[in-house]
């Protein structure tokens, strides 16, 4: 789109922050009120499971969690907190449309994973089961997946995982409940696990890969514990997840 294309637009529509709707100079931003609202996520946090800290550490620190039992994934990152003021962002970009807020959230998450990031051969987005994707239109995962992949040229397997089986939603259960709920719901794309059996424009196979799980939210790790356990089955290299947000303390281990 040419200069003029875009004053136009930007005329008779206003670029507005993403969070209160207030007219922007540029589209895809925060206006300076609410980016100070957001409780961004930046050191010291733990190396593994990246839980902030209260206090400064190197930049090697676990948290109590971590040391007492290491989580199955490598390293995890997100940009925020998921708290009351975030929420807004998440579920608007979720369930209302706002796709248009995907480049900002990929320059971020690019920030944030930078240092997971590093090495990775492919980015994976956490699957949606047909029935909320037709419903939704849309993967969340993959759009963001999609932004990191434009900020950083990390292929994305947009398809490496599946869903199977429709599970209850996690909103309301309990860490263990979320994880009896999940068992068996996540699935390898076939032709992702066999040699021979590939996608030409990706390669053949997962094993031996770094990869990086894309998601909205951490909660309780109980999502990205079943698609680690799919994704090791499948013999990949590493396994590290990058979210656009995380609850609360360390997620609990799958």
């Amino acid at each position: 789109m040419g200069r003029v294309s875009v004053a136009v637009l930007d005329a008779l529509l206003p670029p507005r922050c993403l969070k209160c709707g207030a007219i922007m100079a540029q589209t895809g931003n925060l206006c300076s009120s609410c980016w100070h609202g957001v409780e961004f996520i930046s050191p010291p946090f733990c190396h593994l499971c990246g839980v902030p800290f209260e206090f400064e550490s190197d930049g090697e620190a676990l948290c109590g969690a971590c040391i007492h039992h290491a989580p199955d994934y490598g390293r995890a990152r997100a940009v925020f907190r998921y708290d009351d003021f975030s929420r807004d962002l998440i579920l608007a970009f979720k369930h209302g449309d706002r796709t248009d807020a995907a480049p900002a959230f990929g320059r971020w998450l690019v920030r944030a994973g930078e240092d997971v990031l590093d090495g990775a051969d492919y980015l994976v987005p956490v699957p949606l089961h047909w029935s909320r994707l037709f419903r939704r239109r849309y993967n969340q995962s993959a759009v963001l997946a999609a932004a990191i992949s434009g900020e950083t040229g990390i292929a994305v397997l947009a398809d490496a995982l599946r869903r199977p089986r429709r599970t209850r939603s996690q909103g309301h259960l309990s860490a263990s409940e979320r994880k009896r709920n999940l068992r068996g719901a996540i699935a390898l794309n076939p032709r992702y696990g066999n040699p021979g059996h590939g996608n030409p424009g990706h390669g053949e196979t997962v094993a031996g890969r770094n990869i990086v799980l894309v998601d909205d939210v951490m909660t309780s790790g109980a999502t990205a514990g079943e698609c680690i356990r799919v994704l090791d089955a499948a013999g990949v290299g590493r396994v590290d997840v990058l979210t656009l947000a995380r609850v609360g303390g360390p997620p609990v281990n799958s």
